[in-house]
Formats: structure tokens, sequence, C-alpha cells
């Protein structure tokens, strides 16, 4: 089986890794990629692996309607999705949809893709899959494994590298303004904190940082216990939890941003535990644009449509 993919929003940093992922399968195949900046040029002039001489295109929501596909990834800003989305319901159409964006991930009518964390079953032959943010990622899994023994919120403070902050210029990719220097933004309400907070059933306060690196993310995640466990409970809790899944790793040390930059999964260490057994720090780190966007993505989409998972 062939699956037949569309992907709007191809020119962020997101849409090259996706073009590079889908590229990478012989069991998928890239039928548009939607750029407006780079509508006529080809394809292969951003991402090399994709070779069937495909070229760039600027797609309205009904052009991308009217395309036969099995599948369309949106790789779009926040608020840019629903237009795109619309016009493929009022076209009658019904491929998988895979939106990278925020605006369906508190939505109950789509799947919240996140498949170590939330399972793969509600997946399986899913049409609508809202794709986990990138500090979402980095956060809900070092929480999930001992979400049901805490008895205090979550703290999580992130740091992501300057592709977290897109394409379009601001002073969170502004190089110069970034030099030397480490940003926090969105101190309160930020919407991974909603997010995962809503996700996990658990409080999570979360501040976000940005700093002068392009890509990755670390998460120091601080956890509250209603009870006190032991360091042994702790990582055992996480084993157990993560048990076979490739694209997680258990560190024994103190993972850092270059342990999880251009890697495919995500890693989590630290599990320092207090005295008292009633406080535990917690590490993860990933690549905000692969398993924190375009490999979840995958993951996500290949769950629906039935073809293996960690393929390419």
């Amino acid at each position: 089986m062939t699956v037949r993919v569309g992907l709007v929003g191809a020119r962020g940093h997101t849409g090259r890794e996706l073009l590079r992922l889908i590229a990478g399968r012989d069991d998928m195949e890239l039928v548009f990629a939607s750029s407006r900046e780079f509508a006529g040029k080809p394809v292969a002039d951003m991402a090399p692996e994709v070779s069937n001489g495909l070229g760039f295109e600027a797609l309205s929501p009904a052009d991308v309607a009217s395309r036969e596909v099995d599948a369309v990834i949106l790789a779009l800003p926040n608020g840019a999705a629903a237009g795109f989305v619309k016009a493929i319901d009022d076209a009658g159409r019904d491929p998988v949809i895979v939106d990278l964006s925020a605006d369906y991930r508190f939505d109950d009518s789509w799947v919240y893709g996140m498949p170590e964390v939330y399972g793969r079953e509600t997946l399986a032959s899913a049409r609508r899959i809202s794709n986990p943010g990138c500090y979402a990622t980095a956060g809900q899994m070092a929480i999930a494994p001992v979400r049901e023994r805490l008895g205090a919120p979550a703290h999580v403070f992130g740091v992501s590298g300057y592709s977290g902050a897109g394409t379009t210029p601001s002073r969170k990719n502004d190089l110069a303004a970034l030099r030397d220097n480490l940003m926090p933004y969105a101190l309160a309400g930020h919407i991974h904190e909603r997010e995962m907070s809503r996700h996990l059933g658990v409080e999570v306060q979360f501040t976000p940082h940005v700093a002068a690196f392009f890509r990755g993310i670390v998460a120091t995640v601080h956890l509250g216990f209603a009870e006190a466990i032991t360091g042994e409970e702790l990582r055992r809790a996480f084993a157990d939890f993560y048990a076979g899944e490739a694209l997680v790793e258990l560190a024994d040390g103190i993972p850092e941003v270059i342990d999880g930059a251009g890697k495919p999964g995500i890693t989590i260490g630290g599990f320092q535990l207090a005295d008292d057994g009633r406080r535990a720090v917690i590490v993860s780190t990933l690549d905000n644009l692969l398993k924190g966007a375009a490999v979840q993505a995958m993951q996500n989409l290949t769950l629906a449509v039935g073809l293996p998972e960690e393929r390419g």
C-alpha cells in the first residue's frame, strides 16, 4: 500500500523535516507541497531527498480540498488550519488530517496524538489528529509515568532553540537579541501550559524560554508527590511506562540539549529525588522539529493509516 500525502506549510522548519521524512519512506508518496513563497520552485531545492520532480504550489483551501490524497498534513501557524479543514469537509473529502498547530488540541472531536503516553488504540483509523506541541511533548512525557502520584502542581522550566519561534522574523529568532542571552516569555497561561494540564489531568505550571541554539528543547520538571517514594520506585515507574518504546531513552545522567537535538526520539533522565522522597526533578530533552513536531506527526499518520510506525 502506498499512501498519497499532501503537505501544506512546506516552507517552515518543520515542513522541511516532513518533506525529508515522507521521502524516506517507500510506502508514502508526496503528491503536493504547498508554499506561497516557494511556488514554482522544485521541492528538491529545499529537500534533495524528494526526487520525483515535484514543484511547490501556492494552494488555497479549495485547491487542497480538490486533490485526491489519502492524508493531508497541515504544518501551519496557529489559527491557519481551520480554513483548510472546512474546505475539505465541505468538499465531502475524508483524508486523514494531521494538524501541527494548536488549533484542535482542545477539541474532543480530534484525536490528540502522543502514542507513548495516550496509547495507539485511538489513533488506529483516526481521521482528524491534533499533533501535540514541542514543549508539551517534553513536559508531558516527563510527568505522565507518575502523574497519579502527584500531590502538587508540576512545574516545567523549558528552554527551546530559536527554530521554535518559526521563520517569521521576531525577537525570539533574532540572533542579535539572543546572543549571550536567555529570553523568558509568556510567563503564565502559555498555551502549552493549558495543553499539558488538560491532557494529563493534573495542574502544570510552565515557563518557556528561548536561547541562541537553533534546534532542541530541554525541560526541567519539578514534581511534588502526595506520599514519599524511593529512587528505585521513581526510576521503575518510568522504565515500566516506556517499556518497549523505541523513541524513548532513559538516561542515567542529566540529559542536555545536545542529547536530543537531531535525534528522532526523547531522552529522559535526572531522576533526582529530594531527601524526604516527596519531590523529584526530571529532565527531558528532544528535538523540537522532530519528536516535538515532524516525527510525532509521522507516528500519528502511520498509525492512522496502518503503516509501520518506525520505518524511515
